[in-house]
């Protein structure tokens, strides 16, 4: 299996799941936001110029994330810096 790449803010309780080369520097170019009501919550799809996938941001990720995932996930805040 590939490891992909999980990052975490605690600060903001945001998380971002990239589903790209770790190197490559890929710019959204579509955002669907999904229905916060169907996934109590807010969770957003990011897709290249191709139409394809490559990431997935995730606001109040501690109550959507599990907790192993959060734990091992890049810190972005001052705490995991």
């Amino acid at each position: 299996m590939t490891d992909v790449r999980v990052t975490y803010d605690k600060t903001v309780n945001a998380a971002y799941v990239h589903l790209t080369e770790p190197q490559a520097r890929v710019q959204s170019a579509r955002m669907y936001p999904c229905d916060p009501v169907d996934v109590d919550g807010m969770i957003n799809l990011d897709f290249d110029e191709q139409g394809r996938l490559i990431g997935i941001e995730v606001l109040a990720a501690s109550s959507k994330l599990p907790e192993y995932l959060l734990r091992s996930a890049e810190r972005l805040d001052a705490e995991g810096a």
